[in-house]
């Protein structure tokens, strides 16, 4: 049975990257723990990044577009690059893995609730949760890293 939504991606990663991804993150909170007055400025990188689907579906459009372009000025066999495209793209929506996820993971593209999972973090370093900011150790707990 395929994993729900929020997991299919994690699962389907080797779990050292998954690893690699979460110790990055909680470096970057304890980093931020230290320097507190770089916290909005982390918070609006954040902002900007890309999670894994919003880089595949942008690769999927280009490779797409691609292909049809091409296939159509060059040669029609280029047009095999959109269908390719197109069966990665449906095999990621359904089973959470296609053949370039591996290569992002490994490139350290994090998914969005891995981003949230920062984001929740450092603000509560900043003190937007009660008083968890006070303990570098319970902003990450309230993140759930």
């Amino acid at each position: 049975m395929p994993s729900n939504t929020i997991e299919r991606v994690p699962d389907n990663t080797a779990e050292h990257l998954n690893e690699a991804i979460l110790a990055r993150t909680a470096r970057s909170v304890l980093h931020h723990a230290r320097h507190r007055d770089r916290i909005d400025r982390r918070l609006r990188e954040l902002d900007r990044e890309w999670d894994i689907e919003r880089l595949l579906e942008a690769n999927a459009g280009l490779f797409g577009f691609l292909g049809v372009a091409l296939g159509t000025g060059v040669d029609r066999r280029w047009l095999g690059l959109s269908a390719l495209v197109g069966a990665f793209l449906f095999q990621h929506a359904v089973q959470g893995w296609c053949p370039p996820v591996p290569l992002f993971r490994r490139w350290g593209v994090r998914t969005a609730r891995e981003i949230e999972l920062e984001r929740i973090a450092l603000k509560a370093l900043r003190g937007d949760f009660d008083d968890a900011g006070e303990d570098p150790s319970r902003a990450l707990a309230a993140a759930a890293l």
